[in-house]
């Protein structure tokens, strides 16, 4: 099936949110999620996944992907895909080109960059399918909803490419703002945007601080431990508990009550850590150590665990010192701004 436009004449540019867990992470792997259905509550935030396509000038196929200091060219052709190192680039573009470009790759530079290492917990590999799937989208004229392409990025990344996972992070990357998204057996998936009070978010916003903590980590192993546990039924009663927190924490998110979501956090983080091995290390606890020596009063690392980022909440009046004492700990802590919008594409 082709569209009227697979090649370019000027750059088109897509960009796309990264996302923090607040609750219910985990839940959204299979098996538990096709036996018992998961729960996540996430927001998106001021950190970006972007993919440009263009035409190349040399007749071949390029990606390009600066933040990872990394490029390589290929003939327009399928098979020659098989040699790509940039994996989601190629994922894309080869599902891309079959399902509606009648198979045909053509001549396109494609470039991408995150603003967040790769493994940093925020969904940053699932966010940069989404917007290589959203540019091509565009290129291609393709008549995809939000949840076609989410559920689109989802199956590039986990089917095509087999690359072990959950599903929250292509729907949070696509749609973007605060979401309660519920996941069924049969990829069933319903986004549930919640409809906050401004002055709630702006609390929360003024209440969150995030720390990378200079660790970029694969989540390969936690999530296949994970997954083992769940089909050995070992770790049941730890999702059981994140499931139900995720419940819990939309209805504190929606009612304001920060101090509540607090509590919520560290019960989470809690039954995480019961889940897999390795999702917290020393430098996470101590990390986390000093942020509650300093005022946090919730906090748990977001995605898989391992490394990455952490999330703590914190009363506005104590933030700058959290931050502070975390980066003199070692970390590269900050603020952070949430964000209404999920996956969007332009003509540059």
């Amino acid at each position: 099936m082709a569209f009227d436009a697979p090649f370019p004449t000027a750059t088109i540019r897509a960009r796309v949110p990264l996302r923090l867990g607040l609750a219910g992470g985990g839940t959204d792997l299979s098996p538990y999620c096709d036996e018992f259905g998961g729960a996540v509550l996430n927001t998106t935030i001021d950190r970006y996944a972007y993919a440009f396509i263009e035409p190349s000038d040399d007749g071949r196929l390029h990606f390009v992907a600066p933040d990872l200091e990394r490029s390589e060219s290929f003939e327009p052709d399928d098979a020659a895909l098989d040699d790509a190192t940039l994996a989601l680039h190629a994922g894309v573009t080869r599902r891309m080109a079959r399902q509606f470009n009648d198979g045909r790759i053509l001549p396109w530079r494609i470039t991408s960059f995150v603003d967040a290492p790769a493994g940093s917990g925020l969904g940053s590999s699932s966010a940069l399918v989404v917007a290589l799937v959203e540019a091509f989208t565009t290129l291609l004229s393709v008549p995809l909803g939000p949840y076609d392409i989410a559920h689109l990025a989802f199956e590039i990344e986990r089917i095509d490419l087999g690359l072990a996972g959950g599903k929250q992070d292509q729907y949070a990357a696509t749609f973007g703002g605060t979401n309660f998204i519920e996941f069924m057996a049969g990829d069933r998936v319903i986004v549930n945007p919640l409809r906050i009070a401004p002055a709630v978010l702006n609390e929360l916003e003024t209440s969150m601080v995030i720390c990378f903590t200079g660790v970029s980590r694969k989540s390969e192993q936690i999530i296949g431990e994970q997954q083992r546990g769940m089909t050995a039924g070992g770790n049941y009663d730890s999702l059981h508990q994140l499931k139900s927190d995720a419940i819990e924490m939309k209805e504190a998110l929606l009612r304001g009550q920060i101090a509540r979501m607090s509590d919520i956090l560290n019960r989470s983080w809690l039954a995480k850590k019961r889940t897999a091995s390795g999702i917290s290390t020393d430098l996470i606890e101590s990390l986390h150590d000093v942020a509650f020596a300093h005022g946090a009063t919730g906090g748990k690392v977001s995605g898989a665990g391992g490394g990455g980022f952490m999330m703590f909440l914190v009363p506005p009046a104590r933030r700058t010192s959290v931050i502070r004492a975390l980066n003199a700990a070692g970390g590269t802590a900050s603020g952070v701004h949430l964000t209404p919008d999920g996956a969007e594409s332009w003509i540059a």
